[in-house]
């Protein structure tokens, strides 16, 4: 029953988790643009605002939770 629930979750993480990463937008100079002399951009401090800050911190909670239900369900199913 446990078990079950725990993989349910962790599919739901799982799909939050690709969806977050997706909407994320692009950097971009990428590597392109470090090669280019955009280096102020790839190490300059560029802050998150709005909805990529959302997204960023959402990407960051779901990676946690991903890890941790892993190991629940690692451990569960022992």
């Amino acid at each position: 029953m446990l078990h079950t629930i725990l993989v349910t979750l962790l599919i739901i993480v799982s799909i939050g988790l690709i969806a977050s990463v997706l909407l994320q937008s692009g950097k971009s100079a990428g590597l392109s643009g470090a090669i280019a002399g955009g280096a102020e951009q790839l190490f300059g401090k560029q802050k998150a605002r709005g909805l990529d800050l959302v997204l960023h911190r959402l990407t960051i909670v779901l990676s946690v939770l991903f890890f941790i239900l892993t190991l629940a369900v690692t451990y569960v199913g022992l």
